[in-house]
């Protein structure tokens, strides 16, 4: 047990060194509430600058208007990238600058060709960020799609 002890030491040290902890405490880590974004409903963030990334947090079908689910499989899916790009674009990105993006479905086999379809709308041909997507059985609210990005923005200076 102590020779555990001696190496999670060894590891937690130079990480607090290295500014991880200042950076967890906000000091170097931007919150991101741009005007028109949806409203978060509990202990979440729309999104985070941290120095020359963006990121932004799970994004759903929810009209910033009226901060409800919109109707419709498909435009619920363009919504949650729109509102996605919103939070990228209060900070200077643009879905060309997208570095990543996480796609949560409860059906694969029925919405992956509907994200593809919104992605190439909005993207265009390509090129496309690298791309996760997962299949899972439930999202909050019973939605059917959820997506999260990172996003390049370097800080003007």
């Amino acid at each position: 047990m102590r020779g555990v002890m001696k190496t999670i030491a060894a590891l937690v040290v130079p990480i607090a060194s290295s500014g991880f902890a200042a950076a967890q405490s906000g000091e170097r880590v931007k919150t991101l509430e741009p005007p028109g974004a949806i409203k978060t409903t509990g202990t979440w963030s729309l999104g985070t600058r941290a120095g020359d990334f963006v990121y932004v947090a799970g994004m759903r079908g929810i009209d910033p208007a009226t901060n409800t689910l919109v109707q419709g499989e498909e435009a619920r899916i363009r919504q949650g990238f729109l509102n996605m790009k919103m939070i990228a674009e209060s900070e200077g990105a643009s879905l060309r600058d997208c570095v990543r993006i996480v796609v949560y479905v409860t059906d694969m086999f029925r919405f992956r060709p509907l994200v593809n379809k919104v992605q190439e709308e909005l993207w265009g041909k390509g090129p496309y960020p690298p791309r996760t997507i997962v299949e899972v059985h439930r999202l909050n609210q019973d939605d059917i799609f959820e997506v999260e990005g990172t996003f390049y923005a370097p800080v003007k200076k």
